[in-house]
C-alpha cells in the first residue's frame, strides 16, 4: 500500500509499505494493504511504515490527520521529522520548560499551550527511546 506522510512544510515520506503504525486518538492503531476506509485524529507520537525488505522508517508527529484507504494511508501533520532527526537535549528541553509554566501560579499563562507543549516534548522522548531500544540510534 502507499503511505505519505506530510507536514505543513513538505512530504516527509512516500512510498509503499507492508504495514503502518500510528498513534491514533483513540488508541494505537495498524493498518495492512486492504484495511477498511478510516478517517482519525492522531495525537502526538511515533508513526512507523514496515517497509517490503523487513526494514522500519520511524517519525514523530505532532499529531494531526490519518486518512486510510484500501490501498493507502495518508497522514497529515504540522509537524512530522524522522525520528532520528529528533533533537534529545531540544526535548528534554521543551519538556522542563512546559512543567515550570504548568507548576507556576501566574495568571497570565496559557495552560493549554504549556500542557500540549509538555505532551509533544514526552512524545519525542518517548520515540527516540523507542528508536533506541530498536537499534536505530
Amino acid at each position: 500500500m502507499q503511505i505519505n506522510i506530510v507536514s505543513a512544510e513538505q512530504e516527509i515520506f512516500s512510498g509503499v509499505a507492508e504495514m503502518f503504525f500510528a498513534p491514533s486518538a483513540d488508541g494505537d492503531i495498524g493498518v495492512y494493504a486492504g484495511h477498511t476506509p478510516l478517517l482519525s485524529t492522531l495525537r502526538p507520537g511515533e508513526v512507523r511504515v514496515k517497509l517490503a525488505d523487513g526494514d522500519d522508517e520511524a517519525f514523530y508527529i505532532s499529531g494531526g490527520l490519518l486518512e486510510v484507504q484500501p490501498d493507502a494511508v495518508t497522514v497529515l501533520s504540522d509537524t512530522a521529522v524522522r525520528a532520528h532527526d529528533l533533537d534529545e537535549a531540544a526535548a528534554i528541553e521543551a519538556r522542563e520548560r512546559a512543567e515550570k509554566l504548568m507548576q507556576g501560579r501566574e495568571a497570565d499563562i496559557d495552560y493549554a499551550s504549556a500542557q500540549a507543549e509538555f505532551a509533544e516534548a514526552i512524545a519525542q522522548l518517548a520515540t527516540i527511546q523507542r528508536l533506541r531500544k530498536r537499534g536505530g540510534r
